[in-house]
């Protein structure tokens, strides 16, 4: 049977917040729009933490969902990150992204505060019972400082338009509960574990390195669905290098924005306390794409 979000499989973005200067650069966030709609991306995800959301206005944050919405204009879905560690915000987030048009939001568990399960739970449940789109749970325990565990997960389950689960764990183990014992979709939150995470029953991935080359996640993703297990393995062993090297330069985006840079699809600009890539690292990022074939 079908997973509640398995309209969401495939590839899905977690785009970057081009800046030019003190503000956000909507001419080429439009660019990259069009980039990914081109090559066939299943999914657009804006203002996650790739997008660099954190560092959005409130103001910003609303005028990048509704931007990618309507340059997307219904030839890709649009999931935009609302999350935020005060219920509120995200209320008001989430039913923004409603309003314009969003086929679903992205909510990364609350931040710092560090809730108990029970929290985890009703700040969900709010959320998702105030809109009518779909509700995809991010779980990044390494962001966050807290995991949601699978029990508090398969309670969320019951809520009816709470659908996937971005997982970012980095444990089998806890999106093999999920997976026996929800039917939510699972979305790979993590480039590197797309193929495993397909393996035991997940149906996608929200990707980073996707932003760079949108067309080989996809025909990862479309060989282990269309059965081509051989084919899927290649282009797993093609992209591990570029997934270990780039992203394991510094934290996300700063390496992606500069990749970006350097393939001259985004400014490369990024707002404190993100800061750039040494002299070095440039060095490093430049043979990694080199070898990958991008430049």
């Amino acid at each position: 049977m079908p997973r509640k979000g398995s309209n969401f499989a495939g590839l899905s973005v977690a785009m970057t917040t081009p800046f030019a200067g003190a503000r956000v650069d909507e001419s080429k966030l439009c660019e990259q729009v069009e980039f990914q709609i081109e090559a066939g991306t299943t999914c657009l995800v804006p203002t996650g933490t790739t997008g660099e959301s954190p560092t959005l206005s409130h103001e910003e944050h609303e005028r990048v969902i509704s931007a990618v919405v309507q340059t997307a204009a219904g030839r890709a879905k649009v999931m935009p990150g609302t999350g935020s560690n005060s219920t509120a915000e995200a209320l008001r987030l989430t039913k923004w992204a409603a309003r314009e048009g969003a086929d679903a939001a992205l909510l990364v568990a609350p931040y710092y505060n560090k809730p108990t399960q029970e929290g985890f739970y009703q700040h969900y449940k709010a959320v998702a019972e105030a809109v009518d789109i779909p509700i995809c749970i991010y779980n990044i325990p390494g962001r966050t400082g807290k995991n949601i565990e699978p029990d508090t997960i398969a309670r969320l389950a019951e809520i009816p338009n709470i659908t996937m689960v971005k997982e970012a764990t980095g444990s089998l183990d806890q999106a093999s509960q999920i997976l026996v014992g929800t039917d939510l979709t699972v979305l790979s939150g993590d480039d590197s574990l797309t193929l495993p995470l397909l393996a035991v029953g997940g149906e996608a991935v929200i990707s980073v390195v996707g932003n760079i080359v949108p067309r080989d996640m996809i025909q990862l993703v479309s060989a282990f669905q269309e059965g081509d297990e051989v084919a899927a393995r290649e282009l797993h062993f093609k992209l591990f290098p570029l997934c270990r090297d780039m992203l394991s330069l510094s934290t996300n985006p700063i390496p992606l924005k500069a990749a970006m840079a350097m393939l001259g699809r985004d400014t490369g600009e990024l707002r404190l306390p993100m800061t750039a890539l040494t002299t070095d690292e440039m060095a490093s990022l430049r043979r990694t794409l080199t070898n990958y074939g991008l430049l």
